[in-house]
């Protein structure tokens, strides 16, 4: 279906105006209804179809109305008749929707005819499903915390990890080591190794299959992302013989029970931000930057930036 508005009367879809095919209504339970008093925020994911935007409120769609017109004025300014749908969603089509809805009351007694004009303001944002990355860290006790056997056993560690999840486009980053000494009730002093990285996709390789795909492809980096999660916490489960085997010749290195620990850090796609007191309906999202705002490639959150006006900008000019 070709991107934009899809407008949805009767049984005939229009887009931006025109008449495109003959179609029944979609059956579907997934109607939005204005609402007199304020807006009404909508977020739909990036190259997903919108709900069904009705243009009327929800206590008089239960009623019986006279000669309905629905007028719709989007962000681009354009005047449509009818329900909206938008499809294959994208973060110019971010913004308010404005319909009026025309309807008369005819007195039983006299006949007379009044118009009324209801007014509904659908404020919709597009939005996307954060990146994942995996932080993680882990213990080991170690003889001492002098001697090169610490590294040995650290770079030996992140190649074996590497190696678990290389097929998943994922790969280690950030990593790092400490050795401290930790004063244990009942069992004295003890040298241990404090162990951190981060689990990433391979950027240059989800890059592509976006392009390829010509999608969002949050959902696919994200599912191999939590897979390689789970292989490496899977993997110091099962420590002790893993450990017995790879690292026999450095010995007195040992796993710490119930020291591996894993932090999810979310990303947003350049445009792209998260804020859960604006956007408290969709607060794990990252949502298209609003106009005055922007979000380069290395943020989380939207930037003031009063040169912008549209949404979805990625510099300030």
């Amino acid at each position: 279906m070709t991107q934009g508005w899809a407008l949805l009367p009767a049984v005939v879809l229009y887009l931006a105006g025109g008449v495109r095919e003959q179609l029944s209504i979609p059956e579907t339970k997934n109607y939005i209804y204005g609402n007199i008093g304020h807006p009404v925020k909508i977020y739909v994911k990036m190259h997903q179809n919108s709900p069904l935007l009705t243009c009327m409120d929800m206590e008089l769609s239960q009623t019986e109305i006279v000669d309905p017109i629905s007028l719709w004025i989007g962000p681009n300014g354009k005047h449509l008749r009818g329900n909206l749908m938008i499809t294959n969603f994208q973060a110019f089509l971010s913004g308010s929707y404005i319909c009026t809805l025309t309807y008369k009351i005819i007195s039983e007694e006299t006949q007379k005819e009044q118009k009324i004009y209801n007014t509904y303001t659908f404020v919709v944002f597009g939005y996307r499903e954060p990146n994942y990355v995996y932080q993680m860290t882990v213990r080991f006790t170690t003889e001492s915390c002098t001697g090169k056997k610490n590294s040995q056993f650290f770079k030996l560690l992140m190649r074996i990890l590497d190696k678990i999840i290389s097929d998943l486009s994922c790969h280690i980053e950030e990593k790092s080591y400490k050795c401290h000494f930790l004063e244990i009730p009942k069992y004295g002093l003890k040298d241990e190794l404090f162990i951190a990285f981060q689990v990433k996709p391979f950027p240059q390789e989800w890059k592509a299959t976006c392009r390829k795909l010509s999608v969002d492809s949050e959902e696919i980096t994200n599912s191999k992302v939590h897979q390689a999660r789970d292989r490496i916490e899977e993997f110091f489960l099962k420590q002790t013989d893993i450990l017995k085997h790879e690292f026999n010749y450095i010995p007195n290195i040992h796993y710490v029970d119930h020291s591996f620990k894993v932090i999810r850090i979310d990303s947003c796609q350049p445009g792209f931000g998260k804020n859960d007191i604006l956007h408290s309906d969709c607060a794990s999202c990252c949502v298209v930057c609003d106009p005055r705002t922007y979000s380069p490639d290395t943020d989380v959150t939207c930037q003031a930036c009063l040169t912008v006006h549209d949404y979805g900008a990625k510099t300030c000019p």
